[in-house]
């Protein structure tokens, strides 16, 4: 090889490797992009406290109830053992449609989920949070009557009653007592308790839905969630009672949660205690301002304060956004 030839070739080399060089320093240079946070897909969502973990339950399959689990309320994956993610499969309960807003306890050693499919409530049970949660009769617990959000409380004494909604006045609520295998209800036992009576929840249309009770100092606090999920305006209000079939009186500063941050159509909700001891509220929201689905999961926090001699029920405007592995 000439000494011309060699001379071109060791320029086109080294040229190459600068480029080489260059584009690496602009690579490095460059800021890191952000990891995209995925969030935790759940409408009408619930979590039970158990056993050091969280397990959160909510609207999202058409196949059934889905189940994510955490330890530490920020981070949440599917659980191992919860065949498809699903806590609750169609093939083990009554109707093959429209599973929503489920909520699950721990009563006596046994999981009770309370739950709505084909708009009738319904209760299935398992021996772990993740189950499989089965209807042991597949049939609604009201058969003659389309209903939703059945939520269970039970009150010192140990008696255990139901609230749900009915459709007889709009979306309004109601409550009656349980028999002690916690599936049937007491016969004779149904009163009303709320209806839409405010002028924020007259946004559209007539609903008073997802009530959620918790008692305080002698005062049943019951949590529920107005106008359309569908409109940016939900929002949560809450009532108070001194006997739990009423009357039950809305705060007249209502609603306690509306619209936080950047959050539009908050609502279906439900209070727990997490490992701390502080009391949460876990409640949905829309996707964005421009879509409503796949709704999402966002955790606030519960306070009480004193207003004219009385406990009030605030809702911090600040909230955690969970995320999945």
């Amino acid at each position: 090889m000439n000494n011309r030839l060699f001379i071109l070739v060791l320029t086109i080399v080294f040229s190459a490797l600068h480029i080489v060089s260059c584009k690496a320093e602009d690579k490095k240079d460059q800021p890191a992009q952000p990891e995209e946070v995925r969030k935790v897909p759940l409408g009408d969502p619930f979590i039970l406290t158990w056993q050091g973990k969280y397990y959160a339950y909510g609207t999202l399959s058409p196949n059934g109830i889905a189940v994510y689990v955490s330890d530490d309320l920020q981070t949440w994956s599917v659980p191992a053992g919860a065949e498809n993610g699903l806590a609750l499969n169609k093939t083990d309960s009554w109707a093959d449609r429209w599973f929503w807003a489920p909520e699950v306890y721990a009563v006596h050693g046994k999981f009770y989920m309370y739950y709505s499919a084909d708009e009738h409530i319904c209760v299935a049970t398992s021996d772990s949070p993740i189950g499989p949660f089965r209807q042991e009769v597949q049939k609604p617990m009201l058969e003659t009557e389309k209903s939703i959000d059945n939520s269970l409380f039970i009150d010192d004494d140990g008696t255990p009653y139901l609230f749900w909604v009915r459709f007889n006045d709009g979306n309004n609520v109601w409550v009656a007592q349980l028999e002690k295998n916690l599936t049937d209800i007491k016969s004779g036992s149904f009163h009303p308790c709320i209806h839409v009576s405010q002028p924020w929840e007259e946004v559209w249309p007539r609903v008073n839905e997802g009530p959620f009770v918790i008692k305080r100092n002698g005062v049943y606090f019951m949590t529920y969630s107005a106008n359309s999920y569908e409109s940016q305006m939900y929002g949560i209000g809450v009532a108070t009672a001194t006997n739990i079939n009423g009357p039950w009186i809305k705060y007249e500063n209502n609603p306690i949660l509306q619209k936080p941050g950047n959050l539009v159509g908050v609502g279906h909700h439900a209070i727990f205690t997490d490992k701390e001891g502080k009391l949460r509220i876990v409640f949905h929201a829309h996707n964005s301002v421009t879509k409503i689905h796949p709704r999402q999961m966002y955790i606030g926090t519960v306070k009480f304060e004193k207003q004219n001699g009385k406990e009030v029920m605030t809702i911090d405007k600040n909230y955690i956004t969970p995320k999945l592995k």
